[in-house]
């Protein structure tokens, strides 16, 4: 836990909390050099559309369409059953505001496909973006997918104070959850302001691990475990794998090698790390997928790159790190939905089973409960 970290987020919210636009506006201009209007308008939509290649609008619809068709398969429908003419189940309700929030520094039209494509599927209603502006603009291609997404609720706001203003409703209609990755101090500002609204998860530096042997490609292998260390100095990329000859080649900064016996063994390690992403690129990938319990994506074989699954895989990128994989999971569109509990029951049923919850409401002393149970005859 850093403390110190933990302390100036703090501020800075409360800050924005007590003194809300006027505070907002201050962090803008001393962090991101911006003093002007928050949501983007319709003229920028406009000239953010002009500014995009014809090519780059076709990659950008086909990816999004691959997203969509892989997004979809994951709905679920309510599950109802009847007992003893008494219904009982779990109905979905889609999330009705949620917020998106974009890094900024290499700015990520990638992430908001990855979050925004899944949010529509699931039903939600209303959608605000926040992305971090430089000199005064948002990336054209951020726009350009808001877009096609029909996201119109984009605004120039960046860091702790976009987080702020998005949990607290500062500048704009408070969102119930909040998605999306960002730096230490966005990070942060999300775990505070949990319990006043959702959060996805706390994604950390990127993470990498690649499982190989004899049969694997070397160059395959190491420009993949380098495209993952391409994200920041804090990302980590691990080679795990029974080849002797691929170790040493992939042996260089930044890249953890570990020599395992086997590739079970091999396999045991990647449970304990719980990396991200972690590729199988042996002989027989498939025959270890039963071996691993714990990474947020499994990518099979020499045509599976985490960079391809990263755009145009239609998979989800918004994945577990620092180990979460251990308890949590990739982003689906379930994430944007609720599960309610729904029951009707009857009076036959209700009047022949009652004598159980009285008697427990008894052993508790929960007198009301009790009554509750006792006055319906």
């Amino acid at each position: 836990m850093d403390f110190e970290l933990e302390s100036y987020v703090a501020g800075i919210l409360r800050d924005i909390r007590e003194r809300g636009i006027e505070a907002v506006k201050e962090y803008s201009k001393k962090f991101d050099g911006y003093e002007g209007e928050f949501l983007v308008s319709e003229e920028e939509f406009e000239e953010a559309e002009r500014l995009i290649p014809e090519k780059d609008k076709e990659i950008i619809k086909r990816t999004i369409e691959r997203i969509r068709f892989y997004h979809e398969k994951q709905l679920e429908n309510d599950k109802l059953y009847i007992k003893n003419a008494s219904l009982y189940g779990i109905i979905y309700k889609p999330i009705r505001r949620i917020g998106i929030y974009v890094p900024g520094g290499k700015p990520l039209p990638s992430t908001l496909m990855m979050v925004g494509v899944p949010a529509k599927i699931a039903g939600v209603k209303e959608i605000a973006v926040t992305i971090p502006p430089k000199n005064g603009k948002v990336n054209p291609y951020v726009l350009y997918v808001a877009k096609l997404l029909g996201i119109k609720e984009v605004y120039k706001l960046g860091g702790i104070q976009a987080i702020g203003a998005m949990a607290y409703g500062i500048g704009m209609k408070k969102v119930d959850k909040i998605f999306g990755p960002g730096n230490k101090f966005v990070n942060e500002a999300k775990r505070q302001v949990f319990g006043v609204v959702g959060i996805d998860s706390l994604a950390g530096p990127s993470e990498i691990a690649v499982i190989a042997d004899e049969s694997a490609n070397k160059e395959y292998v190491l420009y993949d475990l380098l495209s993952q260390l391409e994200h920041g100095k804090d990302s980590k990329a691990w080679l795990l794998t029974t080849s002797r000859e691929l170790a040493e080649y992939c042996n260089r900064d930044g890249i953890e090698v570990v020599l395992c016996k086997s590739l079970e063994e091999c396999a045991e390690k990647a449970n304990e790390i719980a990396p991200e992403h972690l590729e199988i690129i042996t002989e027989n990938p498939m025959g270890l997928v039963d071996l691993i319990d714990n990474a947020g994506a499994i990518y099979l074989g020499e045509y599976t790159p985490v960079p391809a699954a990263d755009y145009f895989l239609g998979v989800n990128h918004v994945l577990p790190t620092g180990g979460a994989a251990k308890f949590s999971g990739v982003l689906t569109v379930m994430d944007f939905m609720k599960r309610i509990s729904l029951a009707y029951v009857s009076r036959e049923e209700f009047l022949a089973e009652r004598y159980l919850g009285i008697r427990l409401a008894e052993i508790e002393g929960l007198e009301m409960h009790k009554r509750s149970m006792e006055v319906r005859r």
